[in-house]
């Protein structure tokens, strides 16, 4: 599989890295679904932003957004409320605390609303990239099974090269996160952070 890729056409691509899942204030450290693996995350991602940026590469941001119906209460999909009956009004909303990209990685360069798993789903993502002529998707994010997978099989779909880093991303439970990075290993490269990295620098 094609690994090669020109910086200047490539695009770090991280997945709800957001206060509302990261930060102990947010709506999952309130309810007290934390995660080791997943708050590492940011910290992982940084230098890489960072040496994508000086090699005239960008970063964007997709961040998982609840849209504020009547009363304020959130639309949010039937699977989700009962899987995380604790959201509720204000989580994610656009423009507050809890949508916001966490501070290790802000501000990204582009920042993309989505309402369901995938990146690409109904938003303006597809548009970003044309526009900016990117071919190559470096992706991350949370969680492996779930946003991250979805957009990466959005972009095989769409012949938008990818490369996902096993360490940039993660799930609440490591199996599910190892069993994932096993099913996505047909579609795309599969590269360590440090890796990607050294490429970079």
């Amino acid at each position: 599989m094609n690994e090669h890729f020109d910086p200047k056409r490539a695009a770090l691509l991280t997945i709800d890295l957001q206060n509302d899942f990261l930060h102990a204030e947010g709506a999952y450290g309130r309810a007290g679904q934390t995660s080791e693996l997943i708050s590492a995350l940011p910290g992982r991602i940084k230098p890489l932003a960072d040496a994508l940026r000086a090699k005239g590469g960008v970063y964007i941001s997709a961040q998982f957004t609840l849209v504020p119906g009547p009363g304020g209460e959130p639309l949010i999909a039937p699977h989700l409320k009962e899987l995380r009956p604790f959201l509720g009004k204000g989580d994610f909303a656009p423009g507050s605390f809890g949508h916001a990209l966490v501070d290790a990685l802000a501000p990204a360069d582009y920042t993309v609303e989505k309402v369901a798993y995938s990146a690409f789903y109904q938003t303006r993502l597809e548009y970003i990239l044309r526009y900016l002529d990117i071919d190559t998707l470096i992706v991350g994010g949370i969680v492996t099974n779930g946003g991250v997978a979805s957009t990466v099989r959005d972009a095989h779909l769409r012949n938008i090269h990818t490369i996902l880093l096993s360490d940039g991303c993660a799930a609440f439970k490591p199996e599910v996160h190892e069993a994932t990075l096993i099913s996505l290993g047909s579609i795309t490269p599969i590269r360590t952070c440090a890796e990607m990295l050294e490429e970079l620098t």
